[in-house]
């Protein structure tokens, strides 16, 4: 027993905590930022003001993880983010099918405290900054309320991951709120003047059906005047949770300072809804449902942004401009929403998307004027328009793993942020090693003894056609088949058409006219093909020559009148697209902006998810395209121009891969990158997916010496990297990696083997 009757003050207990990299704010990007500098050897410090990980994902908030991929709305193919953010999604979606975002919680906590280097400090928040001299950070002071302990956190270098920019704000460093002219970045979708206003905080809540009648009283400060929302007549039993994030308030207050006051407002708004759906007589099937759970503090989505060595604007998104720093990419619309959110007469939101991925420059991920600050999450450098797309978490983790891989040279090389600038080669190597994907980067590391190799396989898949499955779909809309294509002319094609009478279909040979990207905007040949009413055979021989490795689209345009013949047969990096609207991301099927603001007009063919979206049933005279052995060697890990992977003869009954070097390596850790489908969104919480795991994954497979001894084996993987460390050395001119087929009419795949 402890017993004190002084009546001194007292002080708080206190503690000092030292590390290599400090990183405050434990949504995704913080989480992926921790975990990528962790497991590269630095001793990071976690700063969570919070009692959970995972910010706007987390069970306090629940909105999805999205990034490029958009609900697979835009024409962003394999866009994915890779590396940590990857790795989560894939873990998630294997553990958690359902969305269950209390679990997800449970994942993102696993991941951090699985880290010996991370020192996670929860429920603690940052309020002041040490400075060492004008432009660089000493120490942060922050307070854990749970232990009632201050902590002094020092390190050489920062990262701001909070979303708000306490620490960047308090130390400084140049920032922007509202949007910028349309004169200071040439914007065309700016604004004429600047001004003030912002995207507001959202509030979600979940209902369930409890089987037996429940009645609801209101709280008194609940909104009474439903029609004061004006989409008031939209709401439904069916939208729950994120889907409802278009409850939006506060772009017109200021979104830190206020965010108490906007908090009080969206309560009013959720309680006055769910009121309306039980009382207002509207929704007699509503009888049941309880309000089982309410979001306790907003989601934001707009602040400070802060100001780096460049700040990333529209053009660069919408013209998807070549950065030669990019270390990271985006895809997310320019997504901006009217300043009176919920209660606006305007759409919810405004998105216009783009032909392809864009490139994120490393220039915008750490402060202009503090040396020893990165800037990640969604206040980079970005102008309010590009800020639109860049956003958006899945994109925000991406860049985290980036300051996250700068953070290491910088450490290991006594670098400030803004040095890293002298080695973007190697950062972008190692990035790439980390499972990050850069546009148009390829693997080029000089320590990778995989690529010194000759690789071989038991078999290799030809393109030579997709069995018919029985299954028919009618060209309701249009649909496309996307083909990897090779140079020269195209083989003959052939496929079936059902038509209930004698009428005539459209078809298009076409390519996107930005290679890299998948939007089929520049037609290459048309045909109108006569059919006669039953099956008919339909034969295609395309004049054009194709001048390098790439996507083509064969393009069946719209006709109620007649059915397309399918397969069940998916192959790693081929894939059936569709000409249908997806009202998630504001995609009507045809992109048309209004002239002057700089976006593009184009059409959207998106695919449909598992276990819709079977390909197109279609032959060639000869192979349209073979995954060689070879292909693992050639610098990319995912689809990107072409399937960039090896696969397997569905007829080889022991597929395997070997790769021989002309004398003996010493060898000790061994990666490989599997496919799990980077155009999978893999949503975080609220929607359910097909599968937890992926059709084209690799699931079991072992590791060989060249002497056939056992190095390995592994069972019931679904992870997209697997890294096999040796317990010593081993000294070989050969390994021999046998895997298995993961299904009957899905070829085993692998993208990129590296050992070291």
């Amino acid at each position: 027993m402890i017993v004190n009757e002084g009546g001194n003050a007292r002080s708080l207990f206190k503690e000092t905590i030292n590390s290599d990299f400090i990183i405050v704010g434990g949504g995704m990007s913080g989480v992926c930022c921790a975990i990528t500098a962790a497991r590269e050897g630095l001793k990071v410090t976690l700063v969570q003001d919070r009692p959970v990980l995972g910010g706007n994902a987390s069970s306090e908030i629940r909105l999805w993880i999205l990034g490029a991929t958009s609900h697979m709305g835009n024409n962003n193919r394999w866009a994915r983010e890779g590396g940590v953010i990857d790795e989560i999604l894939v873990e998630n979606t294997y553990r958690n099918p359902e969305g269950n975002p209390v679990i997800f919680d449970s994942i993102l906590l696993e991941k951090v405290v699985q880290e010996k280097n991370i020192t996670l400090f929860l429920n603690t928040a940052v309020y002041e900054v040490i400075k060492n001299t004008p432009d660089s950070i000493k120490a942060l002071t922050g307070y854990c309320s749970q232990n009632q302990t201050a902590y002094t956190f020092q390190a050489p270098l920062f990262c701001d991951a909070s979303g708000d920019g306490v620490i960047a704000f308090l130390s400084g460093a140049a920032f922007k709120m509202g949007a910028e002219s349309r004169e200071e970045f040439g914007e065309q979708f700016a604004p004429s003047k600047e001004y003030g206003e912002l995207l507001g905080h959202s509030m979600y809540f979940y209902s369930k059906d409890t089987g037996q009648p429940v009645e609801f009283i209101p709280p008194s400060f609940a909104l009474t005047d439903i029609t004061a929302i004006p989409r008031y007549k939209t709401f439904n039993l069916q939208d729950q949770g994120c889907k409802l994030w278009w409850i939006e308030y506060g772009g017109r207050l200021d979104t830190i300072k206020d965010t108490e006051l906007i908090k009080w407002e969206l309560w009013r708004v959720v309680y006055g809804v769910w009121n309306y759906i039980k009382n207002s007589g509207n929704f007699p099937e509503a009888a049941n449902y309880t309000l089982e759970w309410v979001g306790a503090i907003p989601g934001k989505r707009e602040s400070r942004r802060f100001m780096g060595d460049y700040m990333l604007r529209q053009q660069d998104v919408v013209q998807q401009r070549p950065q030669e720093d990019a270390v990271s990419f985006g895809g997310w619309s320019i997504d901006l929403h009217p300043a009176d959110g919920v209660f606006s007469e305007l759409p919810g939101c405004n998105q216009w998307h783009s032909k392809g991925i864009y490139e994120i420059p490393y220039r915008c991920l750490y402060s202009k004027n503090i040396t020893n600050l990165f800037l990640t999450g969604r206040i980079i450098s970005a102008s309010h328009v590009a800020f639109g797309s860049t956003r958006v978490m899945g994109t925000s983790a991406n860049n985290a793993q980036a300051v996250a891989m700068a953070a290491v040279l910088a450490t290991a090389q006594q670098l400030l942020p803004r040095q890293v600038n002298e080695q973007m080669k190697t950062l972008q190597q190692q990035l790439l090693k980390s499972g990050q994907f850069i546009p148009g980067i390829k693997n080029d590391d000089v320590s990778d003894k995989a690529t010194e190799a000759t690789i071989t396989a038991s078999s290799e898949y030809k393109l030579s056609g997709l069995p018919e499955n029985g299954e028919l779909y009618a060209l309701d809309a249009g649909m496309a088949q996307l083909l990897p294509v090779s140079p020269g002319k195209l083989p003959v094609m052939r496929f079936h058409l059902q038509a209930k009478e004698k009428t005539a279909v459209v078809i298009h040979l076409a390519v996107c006219s930005r290679k890299g990207s998948y939007t089929p905007d520049l037609v290459l040949e048309e045909r109108t093909i006569t059919l006669q009413a039953g099956k008919n055979c339909v034969e295609l021989e395309w004049e054009t020559i194709i001048a390098d490795n790439r996507y083509a689209f064969v393009i069946l345009r719209k006709n109620p009148g007649v059915s397309a013949y399918l397969s069940g047969t998916r192959v790693t990096g081929v894939l059936s697209l569709f000409q249908a609207e997806n009202k998630a991301v504001s995609n009507t099927g045809v992109q048309t902006p209004p002239e002057g603001i700089g976006m593009d007009a184009f059409e959207f063919w998106t695919p449909k998810r598992r276990p819709e979206g079977l390909n197109l049933a279609i032959g060639f005279a000869t192979p349209l395209y073979t995954y060689a052995a070879a292909n693992v060697q050639n610098g990319y890990a995912r689809p990107y121009h072409a399937p960039n992977a090896w696969a397997a003869d569905l007829a080889d009954v022991s597929p395997r891969l070997t790769l021989q070097w002309d004398q003996p390596r010493s060898i000790q850790t061994i990666q490989l990158s599997f496919d799990t489908d980077f155009d999978h969104p893999m949503e975080s919480v609220l929607m359910r997916h097909p599968e937890h795991v992926m059709p084209f994954c690799v699931r079991n497979y072992a590791v060989y010496d060249g002497q056939g001894n056992l190095l390995r084996k592994i069972s019931g993987n679904y992870q997209t990297r697997n890294i096999i460390t040796l317990q010593e050395p081993l000294v070989t001119d050969t390994l021999v990696i046998a895997c298995e087929h993961p299904a009957a009419h899905v070829p085993a795949a692998i993208f990129e083997i590296r050992c070291y």
